[in-house]
Order: structure tokens, then sequence, then C-alpha cells
């Protein structure tokens, strides 16, 4: 059977940023940003991608490109067949799996607002409104109508399911928030929310520099799919005639971009109709308080339905082109390593998440834990072992990799990023993983 590739290198590009802005800029980042101090965290952040997320990102590109496969079975044929290399690959697999489940259900909720945009019906009674579908049997149905949406991209294969769908989702994601943020940062009132957002808070930092740290490495690697084998999937499908470290950088700035640029709509329209970020955005109230004080929003500034129908239509746009890469990664794994067809392969495994997706739509308890502190783990855990295996398994073959289609001054620099991933990039990653165990104990060592 003859694997498939990108047809071209913008394609790539685009469905790797697909695969990266998604909930985890729209929806994840500004509940995040909300819960840990606003710029504290952004300063974070932005300083976690740049020296964490896009030296892994090219980590798990040259793991996927130098085997031509899925997670599982690039460590398992890059190690010589070592079954222990092999689980830790299977081990993203099966995150993707983990993903897949919540983040379907907040694809569903996310659906449902869209349609309910038109009408308004959620302006009146935000927070009852999000009680009522939130969970229980009304989530399940948009979580299995977002799923098949999923599935039915997944099943035309990479170029004309995947990147024919990234190619026109990704453009019209950037212009419509491009046309919200020039919107929202010029409402009465949106320089609070801008202060809150971009105005450095030293004090906050050091008074909860652990929890800041933890929270933003996790939306790092959960907003760059670093962990769970996306880019090792879609690296795979690459030539040689690619050059990872271009490619890399520009889908971690395009990214990182679109998340700045998505807290410049929802901070400021936030500030500017309640005032002070204050209720459920503010004090933790989690995965629903984004639609509750977004849809409160919209119901108090003028073309308030046609504004609320482009927010999320934008957000829906982004949550499908992630979900199609949490969906690939398995899919990938049972056509590579098991050959399955892959329309047989993405029923089977649309089948599952929608079992599993469905448990989460009916317990907020566990939709909360997977999407919180389990998804956090998962992949900082992932991510470590992609970059152990880089470094230490794979090593100078890893620099060859990395050099192959490269310039002088990108080879230059090779080296020094081999260190990385093999000493610093894993320390730190081990060191937030025992503050995500810690944290999640309910342990505290200062305060």
């Amino acid at each position: 059977m003859t694997r498939e590739s990108w047809a071209t290198r913008l394609g790539f590009i685009l469905a790797a940023v697909g695969s990266a802005v998604g909930l985890g800029n729209l929806w994840r980042f500004p509940w995040m940003t909300a819960e840990n101090g606003g710029s504290a965290f952004l300063v974070v952040y932005l300083a976690i991608i740049l020296l964490i997320g896009v030296p892994g990102l090219l980590a798990e590109f040259v793991i996927g490109r130098r085997s031509q496969r899925n997670p599982a079975g690039a460590l398992y044929r890059l190690s010589d067949g070592s079954k222990s290399w092999g689980a830790v690959g299977l081990f993203g697999v099966v995150t993707g799996v983990v993903l897949l489940s919540f983040y379907s259900v907040v694809g569903g909720w996310i659906l449902r607002y869209f349609l309910a945009s038109f009408t308004g019906s959620y302006f009146g009674s935000a927070g009852p409104y999000f009680e009522a579908i939130g969970f229980g049997l009304p989530a399940v149905g948009f979580h299995v109508a977002f799923l098949a949406l999923t599935a039915l991209v997944v099943v035309g294969g990479v170029r004309d399911g995947i990147e024919t769908a990234t190619r026109v989702m990704m453009p019209a994601i950037v212009v419509l928030l491009l046309a919200l943020a020039g919107w929202a940062v010029t409402r009465p009132g949106a320089g609070a929310g801008l202060a809150f957002y971009l105005e450095f808070d030293a004090a906050y930092l050091r008074a909860n520099v652990l929890d800041v740290v933890g929270a933003a490495a996790g939306q790092a690697l959960f907003t760059l799919s670093l962990g769970v084998g996306t880019m090792i999937t879609y690296a795979s499908y690459l030539g040689d005639d690619h050059n990872l470290a271009f490619d890399g950088s520009a889908i971690a700035m395009l990214n990182t971009g679109v998340g700045v640029l998505a807290g410049l709509v929802v901070f400021p329209l936030l500030f500017a109709t309640v005032g002070e970020l204050t209720g459920p955005a503010a004090q933790g109230g989690g995965p629903g308080a984004l639609f509750v004080s977004l849809a409160g929003a919209f119901s108090q500034v003028p073309f308030g339905r046609v504004l609320a129908v482009l927010f999320f239509g934008v957000v829906a746009l982004a949550a499908l082109s992630s979900s199609i890469s949490m969906l690939e990664i398995p899919v990938a794994y049972l056509v590579d390593e098991h050959g399955f067809e892959r329309r047989t392969a993405t029923g089977a495994l649309a089948g599952l998440v929608l079992f599993t997706g469905s448990a989460n739509a009916l317990a907020p308890g566990l939709f909360t834990f997977v999407s919180g502190p389990l998804v956090d783990l998962m992949l900082t855990a992932g991510l470590t072992g992609f970059l152990l295996f880089a470094g230490w398994v794979l090593g100078p073959d890893a620099l060859a990799e990395f050099s192959t289609g490269a310039g002088r001054r990108v080879r230059s620099v090779g080296p020094a990023w081999l260190w990385s991933v093999r000493t610093v990039l894993p320390l730190f990653l081990l060191a937030t993983l025992l503050a995500n165990l810690l944290a999640l104990a309910g342990v505290t060592l200062w305060s």
C-alpha cells in the first residue's frame, strides 16, 4: 500500500497549524489565562512556547519524518523493535483518543452555541443555558454530531480530506479573528481588559510561580499538539525537501499569534461589558466559564447576534481543525501497523470515541478531570518520552534528520538543539510533571 503524503508545503503547514490552532487557543487559553493571573500567565506561556515548544516540535518532526510512521510504529521501528519504546509511542496514540473524548464534547457545545446564536436564545440567561446543555443527553447528541464531522474529513485521507479542509479553514479563522479583535479593542472599557491581559504582573507571578508554570507548560503542550504524537504523524507524510526548523518555527509562531489574538477578542469584550473580570472566568469557573461570560457579553452589545455567530463560527472551525488531527493519530496507527483500510479504521475509532466521549458528556466531574489534570499529565509525560527517544536513542540520526533539507545556518544550531532535547527539556518537563502531580495531590511547597 502506497503511503499518503502532503500535496504542498503550505498544505502541511496549514494542517499542522490547524491542529495547534483549536480549542487550545480559543477556549482553553482564555480560561487558563483568567485563572492564572492574566499577564503573568501570558509571559510564562510565551517563554515556554519559545524555549520548550519549538524544540519539542522539532523533535517530533524528526521522529515522524525519519520513520514515516505513526507514534507507536515510529518508536518501535527506529529502536530496532524495542517493545518498551513501542509502548511509549502507543501511549501517545491512547492520549489522542483521551483528548478527542473530551474535545468532541466541547466541540458539541460550540456547535450548539453557533446555532443558538442565530436566534440569541441564550442571551437572556447565559448561566442557566449552559447548565441546561453542558452535560447530559443534549451534550451527547451534539458530541456525536461534532464527531461525525471530524470523521467525515479524516476518512477523506491526507490530501483530499485533511489538507483540503485546513486550507479553507485556517485563513477563515485568522480573518474573522482579526476583524473581531479590531472591533473588541475599540469598545468603551476595553482598556482594562487589555491591561489585565498585557501588563506584566510580577507580584502575582512571584506568589504563584509553581501554579503558573505548571498551567502554562500544560497549555503550551496542549495548544502545540505536543506529547500526543500529532506532529510525529503529520511529519511522517513529509519528504526530505522540507526544512523542519523553518516549518516548525512558522507553525509555532502562527499558532501563538492566533492564541494572543483570541485574547485580544475575549478580554477587552469581557471587561467592556462587565467592568471587571469576576465570576466564573476569574474564580476558576472551569470549562463553561468562557461560554457563560461571552454569551452574557454578546447580549449587551450592538449586533450581538451577528458577532456571536461570527465568534462561535470561528471557534467551530478551529475546533474541527484540531479534532481532525486527534483522530488521525489512532487512524494512522491502525492503517500503518495493522493494515486497516482508512474508512474502516476511521469508523472503528469514531465508534470508540462515541462511547468514551459520551461518558464525559454525562459526567461533569469526569470531564473536568480528563480535560484538565489528566491531559496535562499525559501530554507532559508523552513529550518527555519523545524527547528522550530523539536525544538518546536516535542521537546522531536525529541530528542528521534535523539537518536534512535545511540551510547552513539552521544546520549550525543542530548540536545545540540536540543537547537541549537530551538534557534541558526533559529535566524541565520532569519537574513540571512532578509539580502537576503534587498539585493534583493537594501538596503545596510554599505559598
